[in-house]
């Protein structure tokens, strides 16, 4: 019997403490607790186009120090749950309108690291600096040994812009990590 795609994974560091769990052969089900509440309904609006059950809690002194401790941990804990990546799609890609914005994501799991977004943002997207939410995917994107492109074809809405992405991700993903 193969063993579930599961990991724990729990980083304390000087500046966090972030502790994520993840299930990929899930339902969406989650249950985050950041302290920022865009990052907390991007990460439950990943869940839940991705299919994974994930588990995050997270506290620190800065909201960048959180934003990017979350995206290292999230990464690392979905590398372990993938395992060797033996049997897995690899690829998988997703185009998302949100009213005005449309954005397409494509995924690489094979283990080659690189990141790309060409989102066109400025300031703060609710309680986020919009440069932090590129540095959580790159920091995701990174420790999860991944490639990962995000592009904006459309938008002037950040907060469409932005959930369009990471709607786009968890689809992409959902395909990318699916058994063959």
């Amino acid at each position: 019997m193969k063993s579930p795609r599961y990991a724990s994974i729990h980083r304390v560091t000087d500046e966090t403490n972030v502790y994520v769990e993840i299930f990929i052969d899930g339902v969406g089900k989650c249950d985050i607790d950041t302290s920022l509440k865009f990052l907390d309904h991007m990460l439950e609006t990943f869940a839940k186009y991705s299919m994974f059950d994930i588990k995050v809690k997270a506290e620190g002194d800065l909201k960048h120090h959180i934003v990017e401790d979350v995206g290292i941990t999230l990464g690392l804990a979905l590398k372990t749950a993938l395992n060797d990546r033996a049997g897995i799609n690899r690829f998988g890609s997703a185009i998302v309108p949100m009213d005005d914005a449309l954005v397409v994501v494509a995924v690489d799991l094979k283990e080659r690291i690189y990141f790309s977004s060409n989102l066109r943002l400025e300031g703060y997207i609710e309680d986020v600096y919009y440069q932090d939410i590129i540095h959580f995917l790159r920091s995701f994107t990174y420790n999860l040994v991944a490639t990962v492109h995000i592009n904006q074809l459309a938008g002037y809405n950040f907060h469409h812009i932005i959930e369009a992405s990471f709607k786009g991700l968890g689809m992409a993903f959902k395909e990318g990590v699916g058994l063959r």
